[in-house]
């Protein structure tokens, strides 16, 4: 018991039992001070049944009742002014029970026992085996072999598009309900294999399991929040009021769509990218990134059983160096949606900005692209939230993630503190082989990650301090430790260059204008966010904190579909948010019909 309170309490249980064993908080006076009074404040309030006893008297018999049996439901508040209707979100996996525990070692057996097997293309509908196969690897163990994906090359290409182009017209005009139906379908196949689409991610790209379920469930978000999208815009709108004169506003989709998706969130993102694509009425030829090829395929095959009809989707896998110019060049692809790194999605820009022979309409390009995001901890920050919260930002799924914090500005009142705890709570963070349910942490994607990280700390102990580098685990597995750095500066290539991995910057900042300024300062405009309890540094920050995504005393990474529509401005992007209301008006043109309602006469059809 807590020493000090409830002494009525101790007496009594001392008596029947002839031992207690009293705690008291230990250490400094302002937090030891907080703890206290946050106890005091539970055992005085008005639902605390030592008040409802010593004070006010109650019985036993009501104390001891059930609480759920006093309780009485009230209806769900409903936000105002959201846009999203009756749409939510995909739960996420409760491992605390038993039936998820178990669920996720059985789904990493079943997709075991299939490994080995060719991944071919599909093109109008057909398989498609090619000559040229990659192997797909477990990167926290490459000498497993998950499977050999097939490589499109050009002649694949141009057949994929072909088809592609022969089935827009027919699918451009399929009523808006059944082409949101087929991602209905698609959602709901999705959700029963949940566990073993997981599993797979866990395998093939290295996410731990709670990661992978998290992009399962996003993709699903994707399909359900798309469907509702459309179909709100499916009706024609009308415009103006003027007395003789009708004008409808109809959106449709432009042609083909050319999606390129990134490894770190293999189905989430391609699946978000893809679905748009095909709900509002464009044709798709789908390039995967090449370490996540199974699960690529895996996201077709959900389609195809869905009922996409032949040559709407179609799947080539294949080297970026050998076809991605061409389908980015192609006359015939109307618009590319493309997720990755800076360098490629730029030169997309600028390639598609050419008009080649044969081209008929201007490309549209949706790029999601890098990020250096930046979490600023103020001098009255929470360090119990802030702490663990910035270890999961800058660490979950071994910081392979655009969104992931990798620079933390620490007020200079704040900076020892926080760094102390922030050390020694890294501490904690177990590595090892991501099926695992035991380690924080896995392998990074592939030996080039492995080695570009690398050579990322060699940087880091020329231009900071190291505070801390985790110990390797043994045996195979592309392997780097959890690293921070302190003592970075902003001019520093730890301060403005992506990493993409498991690497945090720890910067000391004079005050909260220098800490805006450095989190404004790179070319990146990604996420943010900032741990703060003061009302007004949060309010200025959500005004001056220039990034996509700004996130207040909470993590920075895990964008909920509809809740926190995602994408970045400067080099980190180029087009509205995903998971968004208005992402899906990238994917058509508009069009606008104008009648004249006050005709005179009537005239007859002339022979």
């Amino acid at each position: 018991m807590l020493y000090g309170m409830a002494e009525p309490v101790r007496r009594g249980i001392l008596s029947e039992t002839g031992r207690v064993r009293l705690y008291c908080p230990y250490g400094e006076m302002v937090p030891g001070m907080g703890y206290l009074v946050r106890r005091l404040l539970e055992n005085t309030a008005n639902e605390s049944f030592l008040r409802l006893k010593f004070s006010d008297e109650a019985d036993m018999e009501g104390l001891l009742q059930d609480p759920a049996q006093l309780l009485h439901p009230h209806p769900p508040l409903q936000p105002s002014g959201t846009v999203d209707g009756d749409f939510s979100n995909e739960p996420a996996a409760d491992f605390t029970r038993p039936a998820a525990r178990e669920a996720f070692p059985a789904a990493i057996a079943a997709v075991r026992s299939r490994a080995g097997e060719a991944v071919p293309l599909l093109i109008n509908g057909r398989d498609v085996a090619t000559a040229e196969r990659i192997p797909s690897r477990n990167p926290n163990r490459p000498s497993e072999l998950l499977g050999y994906v097939c490589q499109a090359g050009p002649d694949e290409l141009q057949r994929a598009i072909a088809a592609a182009s022969a089935a827009f017209p027919a699918w451009r005009d399929t009523p808006v309900a059944a082409r949101a139906g087929c991602l209905r379908r698609t959602a709901a196949l999705l959700r029963e294999q949940i566990y073993e689409q997981s599993a797979l991610q866990v395998l093939e790209i290295g996410k731990q399991w709670d990661q992978a379920h998290a992009d399962v469930a996003e993709a699903i978000d994707f399909l359900e929040y798309y469907a509702d999208g459309m179909l709100a815009l499916s009706e024609p709108r009308r415009l103006g009021n003027l007395p003789g004169e009708v004008n409808h506003l109809v959106c449709e989709g432009r042609g083909v769509a050319a999606v390129i998706s990134p490894w770190n969130f293999p189905l989430a993102i391609a699946c978000g990218m893809v679905s748009a694509a095909l709900v509002t009425g464009n044709t798709v030829v789908f390039k995967p990134s090449g370490l996540t090829g199974i699960i690529g395929r895996r996201l077709v095959d959900l389609f195809v059983a869905a009922g996409i009809p032949d040559g709407v989707l179609n799947f080539v896998p294949g080297r970026g160096s050998r076809i991605g110019d061409l389908l980015v060049d192609h006359p015939d692809i109307a618009l590319i949606a493309f997720t990755g790194s800076m360098e490629v999605g730029l030169r997309i820009v600028e390639r598609a900005a050419q008009v080649y022979p044969g081209q008929r309409q201007i490309k549209r390009v949706v790029a999601e692209l890098g990020g250096k995001n930046a979490v600023i901890i103020d001098d009255d920050a929470d360090l119990d939230e802030a702490v663990p919260q910035v270890l999961a930002s800058a660490f979950g799924f071994q910081g392979q993630k655009c969104s992931a914090c990798s620079r933390v500005i620490v007020l200079d009142r704040i900076y020892d503190r926080f760094v102390s705890r922030l050390v020694e709570t890294a501490r904690t963070w177990r590595l090892g082989p991501s099926e695992s349910a035991s380690h924080a942490m896995g392998a990074v994607a592939d030996e080039a990650a492995q080695q570009k990280i690398m050579e990322y700390l060699k940087t880091g102990r020329e231009e900071g301090n190291l505070l801390y580098e985790s110990p390797l685990p043994e045996g195979e597995g592309y392997w780097v430790p959890i690293a921070i750095f302190g003592d970075i500066r902003p001019e520093h290539r730890l301060a403005r260059e992506e990493i993409f991995g498991p690497v945090l910057s720890v910067m000391r900042a004079d005050d909260f204008s220098q800490a805006l300024q450095w989190a404004n300062s790179g070319n990146f405009a990604l996420t943010g966010g900032l741990f703060s309890r003061s009302p007004d540094n949060i309010a200025r920050a959500g005004r001056e904190f220039r990034v996509g995504n700004l996130y207040i005393n909470r993590g920075i990474t895990g964008a909920m579909v509809g809740r926190q529509p995602f994408g970045g401005s400067g080099l980190s992007g180029v087009g509205t948010k995903a998971g968004g209301p208005d992402y899906l008006l990238h994917f058509m043109d508009q069009r606008v019909v104008t009648e004249n309602t006050m005709r005179r006469g009537f005239t007859p059809a002339i022979p």
